[in-house]
C-alpha cells in the first residue's frame, strides 16, 4: 500500500497493492496495522456506507460538526468520480482550500479526509458505486454543508453544469463564508 499526503494538511491518498492475474484481481481495500503506520494516526472505523448514482449526480459539499465529525475512507468500487474535499478547519494551514482527485475501479485509488473536511462528489461514468468508512456515527442534527458552486472555492467539477443532477437539499447549502463550524 503507497500512502501519500495531499496538499491539504492530513488528507492523504491511499493506493493499496493490486494482485492480478487470469482469474481477476485482489486487493486489501483496508489493513488497521498498515492504515496506522501509514498515516501514522489511529483511526477506528465504525460504519460503511455505500451508494449507486448515474452520471451527473453531484452528492455534497457535506460535513459534520461537533462531536459527530466524521473522518473518511472513501473508493470507488465501480464507475468513476470526481471527489472534491475542502478543509474546514479553522487552525489549519489549508483552511477554506480544497482539492480535487478522480477514484474509478480502474485505478482504486481511495482518499482518507480527516475530521474537519467538507466532502462532495461528481459521478463522470454512466454510473457509480461509492463506498465509504466512517470513524464516527451520523447524526442528522449534525449535518453541515457547503454549496458545491461556491465562488470563492471555484471548483472545477470536469462536467458542464447542466448535466448535474443535484438534491433539493443540496441546492440550498450556504457559501463557505455563511458556515459557521
Amino acid at each position: 500500500m503507497i500512502v501519500k499526503e495531499t496538499n491539504l494538511e492530513g488528507c492523504f491518498i491511499i493506493k493499496p497493492k493490486v494482485i492480478q492475474d487470469k482469474r481477476g484481481y485482489f486487493l486489501e481495500s483496508f489493513n488497521q496495522a498498515v492504515f496506522k503506520e501509514g498515516l501514522n494516526r489511529d483511526i477506528n472505523f465504525v460504519q460503511d456506507n455505500e451508494s449507486y448514482s448515474s452520471k451527473g449526480v453531484l452528492r455534497g459539499l457535506h460535513y459534520q460538526k461537533g462531536d459527530y465529525a466524521q473522518a473518511k475512507l472513501v473508493r470507488v468500487i465501480k464507475g468513476k468520480i470526481l471527489d472534491v474535499v475542502v478543509d474546514l478547519r479553522a487552525d489549519s494551514p489549508t483552511f477554506s482550500k480544497h482539492m480535487s482527485i478522480e477514484l474509478s475501479e480502474d485505478n482504486k485509488t481511495q482518499l482518507f479526509i480527516p475530521r474537519g473536511f467538507a466532502h462532495g462528489f461528481l459521478v463522470l461514468s454512466d454510473t457509480a458505486i461509492f463506498s465509504y468508512k466512517c470513524d464516527n456515527f451520523y447524526n442528522k442534527a449534525s449535518e453541515g454543508g457547503v454549496i458545491y458552486n461556491d465562488k470563492d472555492l471555484n471548483i472545477d467539477w470536469k462536467l458542464d453544469e447542466k448535466e448535474f443532477i443535484i438534491s433539493e437539499k443540496d441546492l440550498e447549502l450556504p457559501t463557505l463564508k455563511e458556515v459557521v463550524l
